[in-house]
């Protein structure tokens, strides 16, 4: 897996975020650095285990959606005699 990169916009988008849950939800100010620098370590430190459970649950999915499918082509079948 390649590094987690966001750009520039999504990162200010993520950071105000971050800054807005730190003020409201604990009455604590930090600064876009700060923000972004926790950014950063969830990216590098927890971004793979959401990666993984996302690749996970569209293997899942598409292998529901396949069995789905083989059950349709079933249902195509012509008679034979």
């Amino acid at each position: 897996m390649s590094e987690i990169k966001f750009t520039k916009d999504e990162t200010d988008q993520i950071v105000a975020k971050v800054k807005a849950y730190f003020n409201d939800e604990l009455g604590h100010e930090i600064g876009g650095f700060e923000a972004e620098f926790l950014i950063d370590f969830f990216a590098k430190e927890i971004g793979p285990q959401f990666y993984n459970r996302g690749l996970s649950d569209a293997q899942r999915l598409f292998a529901e959606k396949s069995d789905e499918l083989g059950y349709l082509i079933d249902e195509l079948e012509k008679p034979t005699l």
